[in-house]
């Protein structure tokens, strides 16, 4: 036994070492360290991954964008100088057909010439029906686009006709055959029984009737022409109406008409024009057109549509004008805007055919591109070494300019004249509106249509039906995280934390159909039952916990801690079904039996079914689940020894909750509600079935508003790709983009700043 002991000893007091260098543990340790790093770099990865997603989608969409802001541009072509040109007079008009492949000259003399634009070649030539021994004294085009021209002849008379170019295909060859077409018959109308020369000619045809003017001097000559067409026998008449007006003593410069036929434009003197009310025979007023006393009226045209007037000077200055109406109805010639070619005299403005854009030249040869409703000067360029006749083609791609026997071609670059800074953030002073103002209106069923592609409408639309959502959604969604976090039980926590996180599974496409087709309607006929639901919640579980705290304590105890939300459901449903059932009797009692007529007639407040109050319910409801989840991970997660040290201190759960916890979570907090604010924000489905997609300046609860996600969802499908209202879509998604960059990053900062200034707690 003595033997043996000190082998036992030995044995119980030396153990095994342990070997952690095993052939198995460095193979663990060798996996476990790839996993490591495989998951850093699949992380890293990934984050780097979706921040070049985002830079390439702002780059892309930068490259949309950036052509709406480039100017335009002039090619010069080589010059042509055609044998039958030679010798010919000073044209009074020239024209440009539809495909830039014919154009049309016509003098004086009444000859037109048909020639291939391209190469000055000589195509067809028409001689005008005119009497022995007349001349054309004065031409005038009718509304542009509309190839018809009236030609003011010596003796008095007027021929109207029309320039058109036949497209067929013969042996599958384009042809393009060019025609002098007389609307009116060739026969020319009678404005002057004197026989005296028609100085200055107008025209504009409004449906079936044609409304004529010229001018003899200082004397004015209207005539009204209706066409008539027998059903039966097919034979056309006209019924002749002379229109007497006053007179007017100074020389007559130019005359235009209103193509709704209710106004007459007459310039005269050095800078004045007469306008005639043609429903009233009476003159409307005198207009002093000139910035100063020296400038002096050279040339006036109509602007596409004939609602504008263009007015160029004898200093190279350019203003639109046209009729407004003030608060009592009276409308008056108002000027809207200027331009500046150069220092010398306009002597032709080339309205566009399909947009509100114009071509001007001067007596020096400088030639100016310019957009009226974004009062845009596009270019302005020399092209010639004096005064010249110019034609613009219908789509505003060629010049066409003829200058001592030469015809210069050149070919135009103006893809996107619309848009300008005013035009997209500013008030613009569209046509037939009183004043300025933010529009958005991109298409129209007309041609002569005025794009209004304010994106402030928009941009206020998406703000405010933001500000109604979280108006809603902030307060349940943070007083119910803190509540869960903080007070409930962990057993009721843990069943409802869920129920309300799965909320945010439901698509928001459901939503917005329930709120456009249900809540809609059902808000409208029970306006007094939701507000006094709004109104009598919170007081009802003010006055229920009220009562609870003055229940016996036998009673309170027998509820578990952290249950007591639960007394609160049927609060909630009694105050709702009363507040809901009394709605019809407020309504008698306060509005007349109907609060929307009452809201509208008696307050003045424009009421629309689908509004921003259907906005704020629909979309705080989408947005509270993802601001609740985040705010309660924060509260939850605010250590529980900072509230444990916090009430052994001696605070009050309530005071532990303000000044300890609520400050701890804060940033988590915040991060919840920039979080909410961006969905909501950049929300598409609910405003888009819910809004009525109205695009109105208007903070007014009862009408309906346009975000901007909303309006690219719904324009997008019918924009022309690579056109003007293509590319403005995709600066409304950049805008967004831009929005949402900004709030987050300002977010980011305000998160860091509190983690930092709470972190001592």
């Amino acid at each position: 036994m003595n033997d043996l002991a000190p082998h036992i000893m030995t044995s119980s007091t030396s153990p095994q070492p342990l070997d952690f260098n095993t052939p198995t543990l460095q193979r663990k340790r060798r996996l476990r360290a790839l996993r490591d790093r495989m998951a850093n770099w699949y992380v890293s990865i990934g984050g780097l991954a979706v921040l070049g997603a985002i830079t390439l989608i702002f780059f892309y969409l930068a490259y949309v964008v950036l052509p709406l802001f480039g100017g335009a541009s002039l090619e010069a072509r080589s010059a042509q100088q055609p044998s039958w040109l030679a010798g010919q007079a000073a044209p009074l008009l020239l024209a440009i057909e539809e495909q830039n492949q014919v154009a049309m000259r016509l003098d004086a003399a009444g000859s037109v010439q048909f020639f291939a634009l391209k190469s000055g070649e000589a195509l067809a030539r028409v001689a005008l029906p005119l009497p022995e021994g007349v001349r054309i004294v004065s031409s005038r085009e009718d509304q542009p686009g509309s190839r018809r021209v009236a030609l003011g002849l010596s003796d008095g008379r007027l021929l109207v006709i029309q320039h058109n170019y036949r497209v067929t295909y013969p042996d599958n060859v384009k042809t393009i055959t060019p025609e002098i077409l007389y609307p009116f018959g060739e026969t020319p109308i009678r404005l002057d029984a004197q026989g005296r020369a028609l100085d200055k000619v107008a025209m504009n045809l409004n449906g079936s009737t044609l409304l004529l003017a010229a001018s003899t001097g200082s004397e004015l000559h209207l005539l009204s022409l209706e066409r008539n067409e027998n059903l039966f026998t097919g034979e056309v008449s006209l019924d002749e109406q002379r229109i007497a007006l006053p007179q007017i003593a100074d020389p007559i410069r130019a005359l235009a008409i209103d193509p709704r036929h209710l106004w007459l434009y007459v310039f005269n003197g050095r800078a004045t024009a007469d306008v005639f009310d043609l429903r009233s025979k009476t003159l409307n007023g005198r207009y002093n057109l000139a910035r100063d006393a020296d400038t002096t009226i050279t040339k006036a045209s109509p602007l596409l549509g004939g609602l504008s007037l263009l007015i160029g000077d004898s200093k190279g200055g350019l203003a639109q004008w046209f009729m407004v109406r003030d608060a009592d109805g009276k409308a008056a010639l108002t000027r809207i805007r200027d331009f500046q070619l150069g220092n010398s005299a306009i002597v032709q403005i080339l309205p566009e055919e399909r947009r509100k854009g114009f071509v001007a030249l001067d007596a020096e040869g400088n030639l100016g591109l310019f957009h009226s409703t974004a009062h845009r000067t596009l270019l302005i360029e020399k092209v010639a070494d004096g005064a010249v006749s110019a034609a613009l083609s219908p789509r505003a791609t060629r010049v066409l300019i003829e200058e001592d026997g030469r015809l210069q071609r050149l070919v135009v670059d103006n893809p996107h004249p619309e848009v300008s800074w005013s035009a997209l953030w500013g008030k613009v002073w569209y046509e037939s509106y009183s004043e300025p103002d933010y529009v958005w209106q991109s298409t129209s069923a007309n041609t002569d249509f005025e794009p209004k592609l304010s994106l402030a409408p928009l941009a206020f639309g998406t703000l405010k039906a933001a500000f109604y959502a979280m108006l809603l959604a902030a307060p349940l969604a943070i007083c119910a995280a803190i509540y869960t976090a903080y007070f409930m039980a962990p057993a009721l926590r843990r069943k409802v934390k869920p129920v309300i996180e799965l909320m945010e599974a439901l698509p928001t496409v459901i939503l917005g159909f329930f709120a456009g087709l249900f809540l809609a309607p059902y808000l409208e006929g029970h306006l007094p039952g939701i507000f006094s639901l709004l109104l009598l919640t919170p007081i009802g579980i003010v006055l229920a916990a009220w009562g609870w705290s003055r229940l016996p304590e036998s009673i309170r105890l027998r509820v578990p801690d952290g249950w007591e939300a639960a007394l609160l459901i049927p609060v909630i449903l009694v105050v709702g079904a009363f507040s809901l059932s009394i709605s019809g009797h407020l309504e008698n009692a306060f509005f007349g039996g109907d609060m929307r007529l009452w809201l509208s007639n008696d307050l003045g407040i424009p009421f629309d079914q689908r509004n921003a109050l259907v906005v704020g319910l629909a979309m705080g409801f989408a947005v509270i689940p993802g601001i609740y989840s985040i705010a309660e991970d924060a509260v939850f997660s605010v250590p529980k020894s900072l509230t444990y040290g916090s009430l052994a201190l001696g605070a009050t759960p309530w005071q532990t909750l303000t000044r300890v916890v609520i400050l701890t979570a804060s940033p988590g907090i915040f991060s919840a509600l920039m979080i909410g604010l961006g969905r909501a924000v950049g929300e598409t489905m609910i405003v888009l079935m819910a809004t009525g997609n109205t695009p109105i300046m208007e903070m007014n609860l009862f009408e309906g508003l346009r975000t901007l996600a909303a309006n690219v969802a719904v324009e997008m499908p019918e924009s022309e790709v690579g056109g003007t209202h293509y590319r403005v879509l995709f600066l409304a998604a950049m805008v967004l983009l831009l929005f949402t960059f900004v709030m987050n990053t300002a977010a980011e900062l305000i998160r860091t700043r509190l983690r930092k200034k709470y972190a001592s707690l």
